[in-house]
C-alpha cells in the first residue's frame, strides 16, 4: 500500500500518518520528491482502514500497488517525473547533456574538459573522483582531492557536479561536494550503498547493472526510494551479452520500457556502452530518437593521455558535431536541449 500526500501536506500531517501506521504494526517509509511526498507501507496492511487514512489531513490518495517496485512505479505516479540537479531539469520534454572527464586527473585537465563540455551544451558536469575498476592496478581516482577539484571547477564554470560514490562509508563525504550522486553498474545491487544514498539528501543517478534485468534495475531504484529519496534518474549504459565488437551492448529498448513501467527519468550512457569514440555520436542519436531524457558523455582534452577510458572520450571536432546533433534532433521530436531551454 502507498499513501500519497498532497502538495500542501505539512510535516505534521506526514508524522500523524506514520504514527497511525506504526501503531498498527506496519512499517512506514517516507519518500520525498520534488513534486510530492509518498509513504510506502510494508507489513500486514489489511488491518489498516484505507477510507479513514484517505480522509486524514494532507492525504491525496491511498493506493494498493501490485508491482514489487511500488514507489518508482507508474501505477503509483502516472505522470513522468522531472528531477532537478542544482536547478537543471532531467525529465520529459527535454534532453539534458551531462558531460566531462570519466576520471578527474588534474585541476587543469578537469577545467578544460568542463569548458569543452559546456561549449557543447552540457548543463551538468560528470567527473569521477572514486573509480571502481576491473583491475586493482588501474587508476582508482584521486578520492577527496578529486572532489575538491570538481568543486573548484563548479565554481569556475557554474556546472553542477555528478560524481560516483562506491562505498556506503563515503556517501556523506561525496554528498558534501556533489550535486548528484552516481551509483555505477558494479554497485547497482549493492543494497547497503543504495540505502545510504537514499538517505543522503541528493539526487541519484542509478546505472543499470551490467547483467541486470529491467525489473532488477527498478528494484534497485526502489531501495533508494524506500529510504526517502524519489529524485532518481535511471541510466542505461549497456549490458553484457555474447557480443564482443563493442564494450557493452546498448539496450535502446530499455529506455521506453523503463519509462512505461516507472515515472523516473531515463538517460543513456553512449560512451561506456560503445566504448569507442566513433560509436558515441551514433548511439547518442539512437538514444535521443528512442526518447531518452538525456545522455552522459565522456570528454577529455587529450584522450591519448587519459588515465581512464581515453578511447571513448570525445574531443573538439566530435563535440562540435555533438552540439549540432543535440540542438537539431530533439526539436524534430518535440523536445529541446535543456541548455537552450534555460537560456530562453
Amino acid at each position: 500500500m502507498v499513501i500519497v500526500m498532497g502538495p500542501q501536506a505539512t510535516g505534521e500531517d506526514v508524522e500523524a500518518i506514520v504514527a497511525i501506521v506504526q501503531a498498527a504494526g506496519v512499517e512506514a517509509f517516507v519518500s520525498r520528491g520534488v513534486q510530492r511526498t509518498i509513504i510506502g507501507l510494508v507489513g500486514d496492511v489489511e488491518q489498516l482502514d484505507a477510507p479513514n487514512l484517505r480522509s486524514m489531513p494532507g492525504v491525496a490518495d491511498v493506493m494498493r500497488i501490485s508491482t514489487p517496485y511500488k514507489l518508482v512505479s507508474r501505477d503509483n505516479h502516472p505522470e513522468r517525473s522531472t528531477v532537478r540537479v542544482g536547478g537543471v531539469p532531467i525529465g520529459p520534454g527535454t534532453v539534458t547533456l551531462i558531460a566531462g572527464p570519466c576520471a578527474v586527473e588534474t585541476p587543469e585537465q578537469t577545467l578544460e574538459a568542463a569548458r569543452m563540455a559546456k561549449a557543447a551544451g552540457a548543463t551538468l558536469l560528470r567527473g569521477g573522483a572514486f573509480k571502481p575498476r576491473t583491475s586493482p592496478y588501474a587508476f582508482q581516482g584521486l578520492g577527496e582531492a578529486g572532489l575538491r577539484i570538481l568543486a573548484e571547477v563548479r565554481e569556475e564554470t557554474g556546472l553542477p557536479i555528478v560524481t560516483e560514490v562506491v562505498d556506503a562509508h563515503d556517501v556523506e563525504l561525496v554528498a558534501s561536494y556533489a550535486d548528484m550522486l552516481q551509483v555505477g553498474t558494479r554497485n547497482a545491487q549493492n543494497f547497503a550503498l543504495l540505502q545510504a544514498v537514499g538517505q543522503a539528501g541528493r539526487p541519484v543517478m542509478l546505472k543499470r547493472g551490467m547483467s541486470a534485468t529491467i525489473e532488477e534495475w527498478l528494484m534497485a531504484a526502489e531501495y533508494i526510494a524506500q529510504r526517502g529519496n524519489l529524485d532518481i534518474v535511471l541510466c542505461e549504459r549497456g549490458i553484457r551479452t555474447f557480443e564482443t565488437a563493442t564494450r557493452n551492448t546498448l539496450d535502446v529498448s530499455a529506455v521506453p520500457v523503463a519509462q512505461r513501467l516507472s515515472h523516473l527519468p531515463v538517460i543513456v550512457d553512449p560512451s561506456h556502452s560503445g566504448g569507442r569514440r566513433d560509436l558515441v555520436l551514433p548511439l547518442t542519436r539512437a538514444a535521443v530518437a528512442v526518447g531518452a531524457d538525456g545522455v552522459i558523455i565522456d570528454v577529455h582534452p587529450n584522450p591519448a593521455q587519459a588515465l581512464c577510458d581515453g578511447p571513448q572520450a570525445l574531443v573538439d571536432g566530435d563535440l562540435e558535431e555533438l552540439a549540432h546533433l543535440l540542438r537539431t534532433l530533439p526539436p524534430v521530436l518535440g523536445r529541446a536541449l535543456v541548455g537552450d531551454v534555460l537560456t530562453v
